[in-house]
């Protein structure tokens, strides 16, 4: 697999992410499993049933987690160097079209979530943005048509 950037806050966030995994909601199934198999007939036990699909969802987010982390750089961001849109900065940009400022972050493919604010690398806004200056503006691709964005500031890294 190909080694994928995250930055240390997100590979800290997988990090917690798991550990809830294994040491709160895995206990919490398997106790939930003993509690309907006490109450007998496994084969109409909806709570059992219930329980055993939970523990394939859990087990399931584990293993994604597990393979994400296997396949990923922790990166930490440098300063912008010169005022450029860099791997971990976070960027404010004015979109005239819909006349409304977005703040983003420049992060890894696998911690990329647009409603907080974080755009992967890979994104086309994330492609666009990287080594772009303020004042510049960026042409952006997306399914909805070309979106112009201007960069107001980089806020820096975190």
């Amino acid at each position: 697999m190909e080694r994928q950037l995250i930055t240390r806050q997100g590979h800290q966030r997988l990090l917690q992410e798991l550990d809830i995994l294994r040491k709160v909601e895995l206990p919490k199934n398997v106790q939930a499993i003993a509690e309907a198999r006490a109450h007998g007939d496994l084969s109409e036990n909806a709570e059992f049933h219930a329980a055993k699909e939970r523990q394939a969802v859990i087990a399931s987010k584990m293993a994604d987690i597990e393979s994400i982390l296997a396949c990923t750089e922790v990166v930490d961001p440098l300063p912008p160097p010169n005022g450029r849109v860099v791997f971990g900065a976070r960027v404010k940009v004015y979109d005239p079209e819909a006349d409304e400022e977005c703040q983003f972050q420049v992060v890894g493919q696998a911690e990329g979530d647009a409603g907080c604010g974080r755009i992967s690398l890979s994104s086309p806004i994330g492609q666009a943005l990287i080594g772009h200056e303020e004042g510049d503006e960026v042409r952006v691709k997306t399914p909805g048509g070309i979106r112009v964005l201007e960069i107001i500031e980089i806020l820096g890294t975190e």
